[in-house]
């Protein structure tokens, strides 16, 4: 292994990190989506010209531990030269879920020419590389890919929104097989034109897809400036110096948890279709620095929306093993290496085509959360945390804006109750695990969409008792002015988050349909008919306490 400085490796830590933070932060303002622009639900990341993760932004855990895959997928699939984009979907491709799609861009030495020799060898075909020319009908080696992935709000399938009770892939909406969206540096309007046919909401769609673009390059232009400064062999030393120093953290960390085997169990309420239970059973295996995790056991697939491909599942077990780690480790694809995720096929961790996928991505992964931890608590009881909500509460409303007399899809993740930690109480109305969004403003959502904030608080009492408490869920009650279709993909709504050590179980969640006054309880998985007037309440689920409550 080569040896390398530790200042200017914590300096190309920063600097690729911060080329990533700011990939989000151009695609956040320029977003046409409140889904996006308020709620930052989407993710970027910089990955080697190996395809391998250096960097990932501060954003959704579900989609940064994932998107390597998507990334693997994209560069398997197509052979991509300067000024392509690749965007891709497809959940049995290295996607999550269909809302999610991922767009794939190559930084190339093509792309750069060092100081003043750009201008001066223009005209003559040729550009600098290591202080030496070439022609620019050569083609160059790849430096780096740049990627990110956003949540569209719709996506197309049987339900606005794109997140209703489906039972295969196909009613979940429009699957996109990596394909070049951007050729040469030009837009592809017949692809674009193929997906804005089979989706609501086309402006916005568009819109959403360009900033994507617009964030790509913005990801480009900075990775040329760190070559440009430090030069090509020294940003790819310390690109792979960082993967093996991730590698060494993540080693250090599994060495610290005593050698031994622990086993723990959860279950999703239901998938939508069937009352039975979905256990997800997971084994963790302590050896040295080495950790397997074997999902052997659970659920096989079922007919509802709850499975999740192996992405997700790989992706939990990354974000759970990050945890045990400090904030500035480098966030890169070594921290998977000592890492061995078993997900048997045709499970509900590693679903199979045409499996219907929508909330594998969004409950399933909070739920396979819940059972890792679960898990290492037995082994690190002070470290641990009860369970949080467990559920991202998704709501999707959509129909006919009468102000604009055109297609609205409006979807939002609802926060809940925080577990109790082994020091602290959890906190209250927050995005926990695999979630790392916001709440859509009231202003902002009653600004983009017909629909009214009637109320919106924490949840009292419903965080379980114990030496810690629970953190409280919220109350979200939403109002439609126009007739619409909503739909609701939620858990923990039959048991509450576990809590650890004798901490009481946090309060399990709620929904109801209120309509001429009258309120009615409904599933957690399943779409609705409103009409103007009626009104919808989500209450979400508290977090587990932890420890016996002194008296």
């Amino acid at each position: 292994m080569k040896r390398f400085d530790p200042i200017t490796l914590e300096i190309y830590r920063a600097l690729y990190t911060s080329v990533a933070e700011e990939m989000g932060i151009a695609l956040r303002r320029t977003a046409f989506s409140p889904n996006i622009k308020e709620r930052r639900d989407y993710s970027c990341a910089v990955f080697d010209a190996r395809g391998r993760v250096i960097a990932l932004g501060d954003h959704m855990p579900v989609h940064l531990g994932s998107m390597p895959m998507a990334v693997a997928s994209a560069l398997k699939a197509i052979e991509l030269k300067p000024g392509d984009v690749v965007a891709l979907n497809d959940p049995f491709a290295g996607g999550t879920h269909l809302p999610d799609v991922t767009l794939v861009m190559p930084v190339s030495s093509e792309q750069w020419a060092v100081g003043s020799n750009d201008a001066k060898h223009k005209k003559t075909g040729k550009n600098v590389r290591n202080g030496k020319l070439h022609t620019a009908h050569r083609p160059l080696p790849t430096l780096f890919y740049v990627a990110n992935r956003a949540h569209h709000a719709d996506i197309g399938g049987a339900t606005p929104g794109s997140m209703g009770l489906a039972t295969d892939i196909y009613g979940e909406g429009l699957s996109i097989p990596p394909v070049r969206l951007v050729k040469n540096g030009s837009l592809d309007e017949d692809i674009m034109r193929l997906i804005l046919a089979n989706v609501r909401s086309h402006d916005e769609r568009r819109g959403d897809f360009q900033a994507q673009i617009g964030s790509l390059k913005t990801g480009a232009a900075r990775l040329i400036e760190i070559v440009e400064r430090r030069g090509q062999r020294e940003a790819a030393d310390y690109a792979n110096h960082l993967i093996e120093y991730s590698a060494r953290l993540m080693c250090h960390a599994i060495a610290t948890i005593p050698d031994g085997v622990y086993e723990a169990v959860d279950a999703l309420d239901d998938d939508g279709v069937s009352d039975s239970p979905v256990p997800i059973r997971a084994t963790i295996k302590i050896a040295g620095s080495r950790a397997r995790v074997d999902f052997s056991g659970s659920s096989p697939q079922v007919a509802g929306p709850v499975n999740a491909v192996a992405a997700i599942t790989v992706s939990a077990v990354s974000y759970v093993f990050r945890c045990l780690l400090g904030d500035d480790v480098p966030a890169s694809a070594g921290l998977m290496q000592p890492i061995k995720v078993i997900a048997p096929e045709g499970t509900v961790v590693n679903a199979v085509h045409p499996a219907s996928v929508a909330g594998g991505n969004v409950e399933t992964s909070q739920r396979i959360v819940d059972v890792l931890f679960k898990a290492l608590a037995q082994a690190l009881p002070d470290k641990i945390p009860a369970a949080s909500q467990g559920t991202m509460n998704n709501l999707t409303i959509g129909g006919i804006d009468p102000r604009s007399e055109k297609e609205f899809s409006y979807y939002e993740t609802v926060a809940g109750g925080m577990g109790a930690r082994p020091h602290h109480d959890g906190l209250s109305a927050l995005h926990t695990h695999m979630t790392n969004s916001l709440n859509t403003p009231a202003e902002a959502l009653e600004y983009a969409y017909p629909l009214r904030v009637r109320e919106y608080r924490i949840r009292k009492g419903s965080g379980g008792k114990g030496k810690h408490r629970g953190g409280d869920g919220v109350i979200r009650e939403i109002e439609t002015l126009a007739p619409a279709h909503m739909s609701l993909l939620a858990d923990r709504r039959k048991r509450g988050p576990y809590g650890l050590h004798g901490g009481e179980d946090g309060k399990p969640g709620s929904a109801s349909i209120i309509s001429d006054g009258k309120a009615r309880k409904i599933g957690s998985k399943g779409s609705w008919e409103l009409k103007a007037g009626d009104r919808v309440r989500i209450e979400t689920p508290g977090g587990g306490g932890f420890g016996k409550k002194e008296r």
